[in-house]
């Protein structure tokens, strides 16, 4: 108790005297309005009970606007002297209630005084009156945390008021409970306002987790223990919320995730756990004190208590299901879910003649929300302020052990909230080692199952409280594809250990049959869509190619008759579902078969109109066979029965609806009487694309139908379902990219014909594709559109009129001028894409207007767009290399001189930006420097910005930039190194150049960097090309000190590069001897005196490692390795000649015992 102070008791005064002119009140009686003129008398009679006037007579009479309510309770206070204690506990009960019922923010003059009159009431008053107190300072600091800064110490200190309170030893419950309201309340955060101080925060979540972690004693009330334990859980939600609170130490982690485990199950019927103070990261369940007999005993009673309250509640569910807190969770506890072991057996074994659910009706809500988000916290935003004297309950509506089941529903309610705020807090890796405390687990033998999330799933009796837990599993399995990796379960382990790897899998395979036992016995719509959406987070991340198969099929077959539910966010969230499984690690051969299954599958018994709407609609169903085709045949078909969950979305997309499906349906009036509700028909489109994307050549079947669905999508007038025909637009194109690359392994004939993409293009062109890309208010769907239209083939491309080709081309030009950066940035993509066309890149007009539209893009202010920019300019650069190469001095001749010193200096300032735009800057760099003639060279007005281009290039291979980077600017030299014209060997800049590649073909930690410098300095094809003979020995030395560290590395991913990185280094040095002069020999013969054995072991791998591709994709055989080692030998033993004695015979008769040996030893192997 905090220490009493002397009789002399003090009122706090009001900071002005006297109220404010503008405030409606003064402090003479005479002046007070009718609602004030009880305080004379109020000084000297005794009311019956608070109720009387606080609630019913003077609420109904006091001004409602906030500054009147503020002032006449800041009145009110200085009425009563703090000597008068039942009346400050009354004045205290009125200022509880009028800012519960109104509402009201206090501003900060009276909540200054107000608090004051407050804190010192504890300091004074007996101890009697201190529930009322803090009932009245819970009020006021209600959302005002950041303006009680100067009472903290009062409340929050050592030896605050609120931490006294509310200590373990406080023997007043109601008094703890007040005092942990109060101290949650000042928890909260204002948005835009300071919040609590690292100290006092550390305060209150040490005080909460207090109290969650004390047990409730004998004389405790059950409610009032659940109405501590939710102000507690309130508390920890605020700091962990609104404070950003990040949970790092491990004991700090560990014991609010025991406390919360522990408030998870409170009173959960048939089930009592004990759980220690602290939970520990752990592969397996550490810790679940229960009697195993008790839990038999007691789950069949659940069973049937549960069946007969569940009978009886259909009657009365309307009633209270929609109406305030308490009385929805009575509704919930009599919507019981758990049916009989052998029920659920029932439905699991015959799901396919299973018919479809019929939970409630919902008709909020239908907005489809992702699983595993903020939607849990939004629903219990309002939990604020609850005392037992605001109850609505009585023994008529339900009695007291309803009641206590309802608080009790809410304790777990709100562990569950706060658990969502945790894994925001906790790094998911971190989370991750808690995965068996909440995850389930299968049962060893002769063990019951670990108590866990699922637990509360298929056992709680509120599906609000089961849609909380959902939720909760929602959360931690998004994100966990990385942690779920390790699972494998694919062969049979015989070992006298479990493999971490197949505990997961155990887990994963769990937690598949526990949520498809959930989806079974529920029937709420609410808690059903939650059960399906986290399915859908668990496929998403899930290995499935590392388990045995059958999981997925499991899935498959029981979502189906859920695809037709009459709820349509139940609907919605099975066609995600079914987005899930064709898009996780596509193509599966399990999903493939699934995908072939007969379309009736599942589906016959289901009551469903969805199947036998196909039979209405055949002008896609059949496929359209191309020319020079048998009519039964159609290109690419690879089954004879159309895939089931195609035909499916088509029809959802396109069809018109038959019948009325959801009362919710009524929040899309615009849809009801045509088609399928909106959400229902865009999560179609998802499905759709994702099947496209992910199982082409069933597709491909009814590719001209699925262009049709897309077209008719763009016609329509809601911009999201056009978004979402582009896209389906787009992954078609794609399909047919894939097919046709030159590392594809679909055999010719079973691609789309180019014809058939050719009739393909020519309907989105001369459709409603045009209109979509110049529609300027929606700019996400230009840019989807802009997408698509890169994605076409470029040999259809060029098999289209020529008006649709400049349509096309001037389209592209014209958004490259947007305004909107989106727009602008796919616009500059797709010009280079198209710039590699083969048709319009000898095209010296097209190209030249690209290289305009490029450039000007390259000076965008938008990163994206400078980005997306110099990709297309490196495009645009290799096409110049290309068009060199193959069309000549004539090409180059035509080319603008203005335009390329354009380029150049553009690229230039690029390599200098972020390093997104310098990657490819310094690729397009390269590029134009290899394509310069020697007029170019020559000309002026080059010369500094070759200069300048060069030195951008060699700061960059020697800067700390990405890996990615460092790599295309050494790539960029060598293609510099390519350029005859260029002085190599005599200009300054080739000594820098040559330095840097040397740096880091020793240094790098990327091995990929050093494999691409090794290349380049492998590239110069003259011995002048290298210089003096010391830049020649230096380059020599550091190739060899490379060669060395070839298996060098801190990166256990890079060493699966070393073997290529040595090829590479030997390739170089064979070179270089084959270029030496007579005054390079003296260095080569001494770095082969000293490292001759190691250089000797690399070379003879690198001659009988047989044909092996290298960086460059390019293939060097065996007798080519041979060849090049005896020129190196012949281009020796030439030049030794001139030599006298010692160094004549030396490095020649080297190399050739290195041949000798290569060829003994393959003589052996070969015999």
């Amino acid at each position: 108790m905090p220490p009493r102070s002397s009789p002399a008791r003090t009122t706090p005064r009001h900071p002005t005297g006297r109220l404010a002119e503008g405030r409606g009140f003064s402090c003479t009686s005479s002046a007070l309005p009718p609602t004030t003129m009880f305080f004379p008398a109020f000084t000297h009679l005794q009311f019956p009970s608070p109720p009387f006037w606080a609630t019913r007579e003077l609420c109904c009479r006091v001004p409602k606007p906030c500054r009147d309510v503020c002032a006449l309770l800041a009145q009110a206070c200085q009425l009563v002297h703090l000597d008068q204690e039942h009346l400050v506990s009354k004045v205290c009960q009125l200022i509880h209630h009028l800012l519960n019922r109104f509402q009201v923010m206090v501003d900060e003059q009276n909540l200054n005084f107000l608090l004051s009159y407050c804190i010192s009431a504890l300091k004074q008053c007996s101890s009697w009156t201190h529930v009322e107190i803090l009932q009245a300072l819970a009020a006021l600091v209600y959302n005002n945390g950041p303006k009680c800064q100067k009472y903290l110490p009062d409340l929050l200190g050592k030896t605050g008021l609120l931490v006294q309170f509310s200590d373990s030893a406080q023997p007043d419950v109601e008094l703890r409970r007040a005092a942990v309201r109060s101290m949650a309340n000042l928890c909260l955060s204002v948005p835009g306002q300071p919040y609590l101080d690292e100290s006092y925060r550390s305060v209150c979540f040490q005080t909460f987790l207090s109290v969650l972690q004390s047990s409730k004693t004998s004389d405790v009330d059950d409610i009032t223990f659940c109405m501590l334990l939710q102000n507690a859980l309130k508390g920890i939600q605020s700091l962990l919320n609104g404070g950003k609170m990040k949970l790092m130490q491990t004991d700090q982690i560990g014991s609010l995730l025991a406390v919360l485990k522990k408030c998870m199950f409170h009173g959960l019927p048939g089930l009592s756990i004990e759980m220690p103070t602290a939970l520990y990261p752990a592969p397996l369940p550490q810790y679940d004190k229960r009697s195993p007999i008790k839990q038999e005993q007691s789950e069949p009673a659940t069973f049937k208590q549960t069946g007969n309250r569940r009978k009886k509640s259909k009657g009365k569910q309307k009633k209270g299901e929609f109406g305030e807190e308490g009385k929805e969770d009575l509704g919930d506890a009599g919507n019981e879910s758990v049916l009989g072991a052998d029920m659920l057996k029932l439905h699991l074994g015959d799901v396919q003649n299973s018919p479809c659910s019929d939970p409630r009706t919902r008709a909020s809500d239908v907005a489809h929300v992702p699983a595993g988000k903020d939607h849990l916290s939004s629903h219990y935003t309002s939990w604020k302020r609850i005392s037992s004297s605001e109850s609505e309950y009585s023994d008529a509506e339900g009695g007291i052990q309803s009641k206590m089941r309802s608080y009790q529903a809410n304790v777990r309610q709100g562990a569950l909230a706060c658990f969502l705020s945790a894994i925001k807090s906790i790094e998911k890796r971190v989370l991750y080692g808690y995965w068996s405390a909440f995850v389930p687990d299968a049962p060893g033998i002769g063990s019951p199952q670990s108590v866990s999330l699922m637990t509360i799933a298929l056992k709680d009796p509120s599906p609000k409280t089961r849609a909380c837990a959902l939720q909760v599993l929602s959360a931690i399995l998004e994100g966990s594809k990385q942690f779920l990796s390790v699972a494998e379960d694919a062969n049979d382990h015989k070992r006298a250990f479990t493999p971490f790897s197949v505990t997961i899998a155990s887990s994963i395979r769990e937690l598949h049959r526990c949520l498809l036992l959930a989806l079974v016995a529920e029937s709420s719509s609410q808690t059903l869509t939650q059960i399906v959406k986290c399915l859908a987070n668990l496929v998403s991340n899930v290995p499935y190619s590392r388990l045995k198969p059958g999981l997925l099929t499991r899935v498959w077959n029981q979502i189906k008759p859920y695809i037709c539910h009459k709820d349509v966010n139940v609907r919605v969230s099975s066609l995600t579902l079914l987005g899930a499984i064709v898009s996780v690690q596509a193509p599966l051969p399990e999903v493939q078969l699934l995908l072939q299954q007969p379309s009736s599958s599942g589906l016959n018994n289901s009551g469903s109109a969805t199947p036998h709407r196909f039979n209405s609609s055949e002008q896609w169903r059949k496929a359209l066979p191309s020319e020079g085709e048998p009519p039964d045949n159609p290109a690419g078909c690879t089954s004879s029965e159309p895939c089931w969950l195609l035909r499916l979305c088509v029809s959802i997309i396109v069809l018109p609806r038959e019948d009325s499906c959801s009362d919710s349906d009524a929040n899309f009036p615009s849809f009801s009487s045509v088609y399928e509700p909106c959400p229902l028909r865009l999560e179609s489109l998802q499905v759709l694309a994702l099947l496209v994307k992910g199982y082409f050549p069933m597709a491909q079947s009814y590719f001209l139908e699925l262009g049709e669905v897309a077209c008719r999508c763009m016609e329509e007038m809601d911009p999201s379902i056009q978004l979402h025909g582009a896209k389906l637009l787009e992954e078609l194109g794609t399909g047919v990219l894939q097919q046709y690359k030159p590392d594809s392994a679909v055999a010719p004939d079973q691609r789309v014909p180019v014809s058939v993409v050719v009739t393909f293009w020519t309907m989105m062109l001369n459709g409603p594709l045009p209109g979509t890309l110049q529609n300027s208010p929606h700019a996400t769907l230009q840019t989807s559109a802009c997408d698509a239209l890169s994605s076409i083939l470029p040999e259809a491309f060029s098999s289209l009129q020529n008006d649709q080709q400049i349509l096309c081309i001037t389209l592209l030009l014209g958004l490259n001028h947007s305004e909107n950066p989106l727009v602008k940035a796919a616009a500059a993509r797709a010009l280079g894409v198209y710039i590699l066309f083969s048709c319009l890149r000898q095209d010296v007009m097209f190209v030249a207007d690209t290289a305009n539209a490029i450039l000007n893009s390259l000076h965008d202010k938008s990163p994206n767009v400078r980005a997306k920019a110099a990709w297309s300019l490196g495009n645009l650069t290799d096409t110049l290399i290309i068009n060199m190469e193959t069309m000549g001095q004539s090409f180059q001749e035509e080319f603008s001189d203005l335009l390329l010193l354009k380029m150049l200096r553009s690229a230039t300032e690029a390599s200098k930006d972020r390093d997104k735009v310098k990657s490819n800057a310094v690729r397009a760099l390269g590029n134009v420097l290899h394509f310069l003639q020697p007029y170019h060279i020559a000309n002026p007005r080059f010369r500094e910005a070759i200069e300048e281009s060069l030195q951008a290039l060699i700061s960059t291979v020697q800067s700390e930039a990405t890996m990615k980077v460092r790599w295309n600017a050494c790539y960029a030299l060598g293609n510099v190194f390519k350029n005859p014209a260029l002085p190599l060997g005599e200009a300054p800049w080739t000594t820098q150049a040559y330095s840097a590649l040397s740096s880091v073909v020793k240094s790098c930690k990327n091995f990929k960097v050093r494999i691409k410098s090794a290349m380049a300095l492998s590239i110069p094809s003259k011995r002048e090309c290298y210089g003096s003979t010391e830049q020649f020995c230096q380059i020599w030395s550091a190739l060899v000190i490379a060669l060395q560290k070839s298996e060098d590395t801190e990166d256990f991913l890079e060493f699966k590069y070393s073997a290529s990185l040595r090829t590479q280094i030997c390739q170089a040095l064979l070179h270089l001897l084959s270029l030496a002069r007579s005054t390079d020999l003296p260095v080569i013969w001494e770095t082969i005196t000293e490292n001759g054995d190691a250089i000797k072991s690399y070379v003879l791998q690198y001659l009988k490692s047989g044909v092996e591709e290298n960086e460059a994709g390019m293939h060097t055989d065996l007798c080519e390795r041979e060849r090049v080692l005896k020129g190196a030998i012949e281009h020796l033993s030439g030049i030794e000649k001139q030599l006298e004695g010692k160094a004549r015979v030396r490095v020649s008769a080297y190399l050739e015992d290195v041949l000798t040996n290569h060829a003994n030893a393959t003589e052996l192997t070969e015999a």
